[in-house]
């Protein structure tokens, strides 16, 4: 009798990369079964990803990236993750995981260590031109420009902000960022809860 080949999960998968989708679907607010529905597969096979009861096959993998936005090498930081009883609580300037927004020329690297806790810590980098569009959601969000000048509407209020400058507003009001600037423009943001 001949043996089926399994699929091969993706090189170096982190045991933690389940309760990484977890996390990034949940900040998402979509269900199980959303999520299911949209990777085509079902609630019980997704749950058993997220608890790392199963084997996840590169392609799933992607496709799960898709729909949360994400590119693969979210969940396999550049460089050693550091020793085990940092993980939870520092990220190494060389493992953060990069989040960009296709077409808007905005990169962003997550500073905290995960999504779970009751921030999410980012640095933006926004290039010359970019726009965010605008858009709001629930929490509160903060930050600080590190380098460059930004712009930054909240409703109808207008602000032009230099390296230096910080901000606070409530980010159920109408927001966008955009750098009139010739050179990338850099941004810390915190925002409460997580967002991304």
């Amino acid at each position: 009798m001949r043996r089926r080949k399994l699929a091969a999960g993706p090189p170096h998968a982190d045991p933690t990369v389940g309760q990484q989708i977890r996390e990034l679907r949940r900040v998402k607010r979509l269900t199980l079964q959303q999520m299911a529905d949209a990777l085509s597969v079902s609630v019980g096979y997704l749950s058993q990803i997220e608890r790392n009861r199963s084997k996840l096959p590169i392609g799933t993998l992607r496709r799960i990236c898709d729909v949360l936005g994400v590119h693969i090498t979210w969940f396999f930081p550049a460089g050693t993750a550091g020793p085990p009883a940092e993980r939870n609580f520092v990220v190494r300037a060389g493992n953060r995981r990069r989040m960009s927004f296709t077409g808007l020329g905005i990169n962003e690297d997550l500073l905290s260590p995960n999504l779970s806790g009751p921030l999410e810590l980012l640095m933006s980098t926004i290039e010359p031109g970019a726009d965010s569009g605008e858009y709001s959601h629930d929490g509160n969000e903060a930050g600080v420009v590190v380098a460059g000048v930004m712009e930054l509407w909240v409703n109808d209020l207008h602000f032009r902000l230099e390296s230096g400058d910080s901000f606070s507003f409530k980010s159920t009001e109408r927001h966008r960022c955009r750098n009139p600037g010739k050179v990338p423009t850099r941004v810390v943001w915190v925002i409460t809860p997580p967002h991304y």
